[in-house]
């Protein structure tokens, strides 16, 4: 055995994404490229902001040889201020450069955090439908991830979490807007978590912290808007990324920001600080820190992932399928007309249309489209997705 019992056993479920990702590897080099309809990976495929290219060159052509060496783990202190301020006016509370890890994407954010947080045998609550990589990460750091049921229209299921609750909850992990299923949690369902978390917290004599994993909160459509976090519970922490925002997903660059009002939030940032060292991270790219210093509060333009999702919408109803419109992200997450969404994604892919099943979200019955593509391959996967659907309706 060359690898250890338990990452073997991780290879064998691994994520879907990434077996769907391979699959259409081997279908484009038998069929080509553009006659394989891949709506497998969120890789986002609108340009980055002319903003940040400009940036980018001027930090480069700047450069003097020092700027590569080590720094503090949390960051730049210039940067972190940055982006302090424009987390104060996005949350509409104040928090200082001190409340802030910069951080190697949302990924490493998380992981720092669960780091930080848990003990062994404990567990981090999430909403299901979820991000799949939210299984490894809790289990990375000697916890396990539990789910709660969320409404038919991904929407927060208060009751559901409130019975999945118990003593060895550390945390409820959210994720607005959602991956997979674009759905946002609305402002009055966040307050009312946020008094559910407090009333468990109480009960059980532990703070139970609430993390709101938020890489898509810029892409949001039709007038809607994500609800702060911090003004919703004290108790919570915010992990996020640039890799949607900017389409810079390569670059690995994000952040940590804890709730000013955090019990422990001293104690927070300095486990972070110390967590984002010894996980190996160190500490985030030098470079990304000064560019996105700049550009807080930019972004890709959104009237064209508004557009790729209206055209895939428009064509799946017509097609005859069932779902519920996405407010945010780049995901769709359609029903599928049979119980076996596996089985659904494979006769999909028979017609060389790459989606993922749901049950890899803890979502059967479901499979996720990543609209993130060419418009092309939108309406060139139309017919397809039709014969598909006509097949087993």
């Amino acid at each position: 055995m060359t690898v250890a019992l338990k990452i073997a056993g991780f290879m064998e479920k691994s994520s879907w994404i990434r077996k769907m990702f391979e699959e259409g590897a081997k279908l484009k080099a038998v069929h080509g490229p553009e006659n394989v309809y891949d709506f497998s990976l969120g890789n986002p495929n609108v340009a980055p902001p002319k903003e940040f290219i400009s940036v980018l060159k001027e930090t480069v052509d700047s450069l003097r040889p020092a700027d590569h060496g080590y720094m503090p783990n949390a960051g730049y202190p210039p940067v972190r201020m940055s982006v302090a301020q424009y987390v104060s006016r996005d949350q509409g509370i104040d928090i200082m450069a001190d409340d802030v890890i910069m951080t190697c994407g949302a990924a490493g954010a998380l992981n720092v955090i669960l780091k930080t947080i848990l003990n062994p045998g404990e567990e981090i609550l999430t909403p299901a439908p979820y991000f799949v990589e939210y299984v490894f990460y809790a289990d990375n750091h000697g916890g396990t991830l539990k789910t709660a049921s969320t409404n038919p229209d991904f929407t927060l299921d208060l009751n559901a979490i409130s019975q999945a609750v118990t003593e060895k909850t550390r945390a409820v992990l959210i994720n607005s807007p959602n991956n997979p299923t674009g759905q946002l949690y609305s402002e009055k369902s966040l307050r009312d978590l946020g008094s559910l978390l407090k009333e468990k917290s109480r009960q059980f004599g532990n703070i139970i912290y609430l993390i709101s994993d938020e890489p898509y909160r810029k892409i949001i459509y039709d007038g809607h808007s994500v609800p702060s976090i911090f003004l919703s519970y004290p108790e919570s922490i915010l992990a996020t990324s640039y890799s949607k925002d900017f389409s810079i997903p390569g670059e690995r660059i994000g952040f940590i920001a804890v709730s000013p009002k955090a019990t422990y939030k001293k104690g927070l940032v300095a486990g972070m600080t110390l967590s984002n060292r010894i996980l190996g991270f160190v500490n985030a790219p030098a470079l990304m820190q000064r560019v996105i210093a700049q550009l807080q509060g930019f972004s890709v333009d959104i009237a064209e992932y508004t557009r790729k999702r209206d055209l895939l919408c428009d064509g799946l109803m017509a097609c005859g399928y069932r779902f519920t419109k996405p407010p945010g992200a780049f995901y769709l997450f359609p029903e599928t007309p049979i119980p076996d969404d596996v089985a659904f994604v494979k006769a999909l892919q028979e017609e060389l249309i790459l989606t993922v099943p749901g049950i890899g979200f803890g979502g059967p019955g479901h499979f996720r489209i990543s609209y993130c593509v060419d418009d092309k391959t939108i309406t060139r996967a139309m017919p397809g997705f039709k014969k598909v659907m006509d097949k087993f309706h």
